[in-house]
């Protein structure tokens, strides 16, 4: 085995390689990006917006039962990048632990403390043989009574912080670079400006405009904390919009 090459050190999840790399955990945010998608959540001044693009793998398929964003509690909404049974398992376990917290302590679960606890559980599949990280990230949204609008993003290595903006999947790097040139120092966007930043930097990384089924929008807002999902219509009105500004 020759120093230096991962031959070797990526069978086991739990073996560090000479240079102090995990190569599993590794492969698992390579897994993320394989499907394809980029997902993009930006905060503003008294909302938060996420969005992904939808890309229908077979013809043959319901487009309606294909989807990223999920509604984990009334007020809470995810979006997951990645392979798309991690996905599904993965939200199934988000919820439980949403229903566990309200079950035991009588009230909504915060969203910080929501993404924080997943990202601790993911931690823990990086350090026992026989799991594996999931091949999946989430982007979590919702409104705290205290702290106002929140956005959090949570890695398959078990990273967990909070973000003006965001991005995760296959364009990570571009889209992040787009809002770091928009997303200076603290805007306050409203509503409708989060809603266009969003939609800007998924044309910005897909390099082409996109029709409002190529792209799925999820949103919570102060002043209706409820996470939805935009319908078609809306979204090809904001996608009008921006043409017309433009």
């Amino acid at each position: 085995m020759s120093r230096g090459s991962g031959s070797g050190f990526d069978r086991h999840i739990t073996i560090f390689s000479p240079e102090g790399k995990l190569y599993q955990v590794e492969y698992a945010f390579k897994a993320l990006k394989a499907g394809g998608l980029t997902s993009i959540g930006v905060k503003g001044a008294d909302s938060v917006v996420v969005a992904t693009q939808k890309k229908i793998p077979d013809k043959l398929l319901d487009p309606s039962t294909v989807t990223s964003l999920f509604s984990i509690t009334p007020f809470i909404g995810v979006v997951q990048t990645g392979m798309i049974a991690d996905s599904r398992a993965h939200v199934a376990r988000i919820r439980h632990e949403a229903a566990t917290f309200n079950f035991k302590f009588g009230y909504e679960v915060p969203v910080n403390y929501l993404a924080r606890r997943m990202a601790d559980l993911a931690q823990v599949y990086t350090q026992h043989a026989y799991m594996r990280p999931l091949g999946v990230a989430s982007i979590f949204c919702g409104v705290d009574e205290e702290l106002g609008p929140q956005l959090y993003k949570v890695d398959p290595a078990g990273g967990c912080f909070g973000f003006k903006a965001c991005a995760v999947g296959e364009k990570e790097l571009e889209a992040n670079n787009f809002l770091e040139k928009k997303v200076k120092g603290d805007p306050k966007f409203s509503t409708e400006e989060t809603v266009m930043m969003v939609i800007q930097a998924l044309q910005a990384v897909m390099s082409a405009d996109f029709k409002a089924t190529d792209v799925e929008i999820g949103i919570v807002t102060t002043a209706d904390p409820r996470f939805r999902v935009l319908s078609s219509a809306e979204v090809d009105a904001y996608l009008t919009r921006l043409a017309e500004r433009d």
